[in-house]
């Protein structure tokens, strides 16, 4: 089975930023544990920048997509149609539980057109998704 995980705008500083909500692993360190033990091909992209988040999820060739959009799962139309034209199931995920937080994080773009929604588990959301399209 081979996965994607994309990160979208300022998760490159997971580990650095907010440490409160987003932990003090960075993500890369994370990765690295996730690639040597859920048994899968795993890849990663992290972007701050919209359409190479929609080049890539059109170029894929996996099995699956794990999406985290960041702030862009509020107001991309974009990444939305993109992910309803794509034949690769795409399972939403965020570290922080989005409905805990401000108000104009309760509404996801992604959520209607993703295969499901995983949140609030910390970097842990990532390994949920993992076992969803292990099962």
């Amino acid at each position: 089975m081979r996965l994607l995980i994309i990160n979208g705008p300022n998760l490159n500083l997971i580990g650095q930023r907010e440490e409160e909500i987003y932990g003090k692993v960075s993500f890369e360190s994370y990765f690295e544990e996730l690639t040597s033990s859920k048994g899968v091909d795993l890849s990663y992209f992290q972007t701050n920048i919209e359409g190479e988040m929609i080049d890539k999820l059109q170029a894929s060739n996996h099995d699956g997509i794990i999406l985290n959009a960041g702030g862009y799962t509020h107001t991309s139309v974009a990444i939305r149609d993109c992910i309803a034209a794509i034949k690769i199931p795409v399972v939403e995920v965020h570290i922080s539980n989005i409905m805990a937080r401000e108000s104009f994080r309760h509404m996801s773009m992604i959520s209607e057109v993703s295969e499901g929604c995983i949140f609030g588990f910390g970097l842990r959301s990532y390994d949920l998704a993992i076992d969803y399209f292990k099962k």
